[in-house]
């Protein structure tokens, strides 16, 4: 049995991911961390959102979506 979420659930992912990026950027991200050169947590705020994405993206059934609507119309 196939347990990945539906294109519903990783759209809705996404955009929670999204916000949460820019929350965190906006407080924590580039230009507000002690470091010299102005990075801060931005670049590493960046490779964790990266890696949560392709997860999402790699992990949501995309077709479900498609499938479930084509056979209801059937």
């Amino acid at each position: 049995m196939d347990d990945r979420p539906g294109c519903l659930g990783g759209l809705l992912r996404l955009a929670l991911l999204g916000w949460l990026f820019d929350w965190l950027q906006d407080n924590f991200g580039f230009g507000r961390g002690l470091s010299c050169t102005g990075c801060g947590c931005g670049f590493i705020l960046l490779i964790i959102f990266l890696a949560l994405a392709c997860t999402t993206v790699l992990n949501t059934d995309w077709g479900r979506l498609v499938m479930d609507f084509t056979t209801a119309l059937l």
